[in-house]
């Protein structure tokens, strides 16, 4: 199976998400939490909790997607390792890896955005196997799973507790699913996540997340790659003792071509060089 297939796949797939997790009104229907007493607690609003449950709701849906398309599913082995889910499909060895993301909806056109993964340590270290099932580099492709939901405005009071025969009367905290597959890099950033963290920023437009035409999607994979894997933060150029050597894409940029066209100035004087350098470790037979 190839990346392309499986992305066909999975997108396709992702088409049935929405159904599976919301009335036919368009909301959630997960209402809160429940204890043995029967007593009903509603789910705040915070991204991080409805993140979590909505993985929890999908992953179901996934096992009835590998048994589909004959993959065998492995769940993240710890909190905080990477990825979420890695398929496999053994007629090939291939191996993907899948993220799931969920941001809410700021406007008609936009998002809050979503942190992609690390730009340091695994994706860095691609042969390590540091907070990763397995290592980045044995992956065929790298995807996001996305969701797009709305937040309700008449959420319950969250200090509030409900009974079960009052359930119809618990208002949902999100509503209006969008789900969306695509390779991580083409709805990816060129800033981290939040503030000064270590983690890969996306899109905020919403036509750029579910078509996956992001900026590196026209640059490419390796461009993606490259931009990410030298990226410097402002306390990461700090402890280095050292500038920054880009910020964004044009930056980027400028700092590409300064290279290159001080190696072509110089081309003949390396070559040169290079012929009279004793042969170096990864040289040698």
């Amino acid at each position: 199976m190839t990346a392309e297939q499986f992305h066909k796949h999975l997108q396709a797939h992702a088409e049935s998400f929405a159904k599976a997790v919301a009335t036919n009104e368009g909301e959630w229907i997960i209402k809160g939490f429940i204890d043995v007493y029967r007593r009903i607690y509603t789910i705040s609003v915070d991204t991080k909790i409805v993140s979590k449950v909505l993985e929890l709701l999908l992953f179901p849906m996934f096992v009835e997607f590998a048994k589909k398309h004959g993959l065998e599913i492995e769940l993240c082995p710890q909190q905080n390792f990477y990825p979420d889910l890695t398929f496999t499909h053994p007629p090939t060895e291939a191996r993907f890896a899948v993220d799931i993301k969920s941001t809410y909806r700021t406007s008609e056109t936009e998002v809050n955005g979503m942190t992609l993964g690390a730009f340091t340590g695994y994706f860095r270290n691609r042969d390590s196997n540091k907070n990763t099932l397995y290592p980045y580099s044995q992956y065929a492709a790298h995807f996001v799973l996305g969701v797009i939901y709305s937040k309700c405005d008449d959420a319950a009071d969250e200090r509030k507790q409900f009974t079960l025969d009052q359930l119809p009367q618990i208002p949902s905290v999100i509503k209006d699913f969008h789900f969306f597959a695509q390779p991580k890099f083409r709805i990816a950033a060129a800033r981290p996540g939040s503030g000064n963290t270590k983690n890969i920023g996306s899109a905020t437009k919403i036509d750029e997340l579910i078509h996956g035409t992001a900026p590196f999607a026209a640059l490419g994979e390796e461009v993606y790659d490259d931009y990410w894997m030298f990226y410097l933060t402002r306390d990461m150029a700090e402890a280095l003792g050292t500038k920054r050597p880009y910020t964004n894409l044009k930056t980027y940029l400028e700092y590409k071509n300064r290279g290159i066209d001080t190696l072509k100035a110089h081309a003949k004087e390396i070559a040169k060089l290079a012929e009279n350098e004793p042969a170096g470790e990864e040289d040698e037979p």
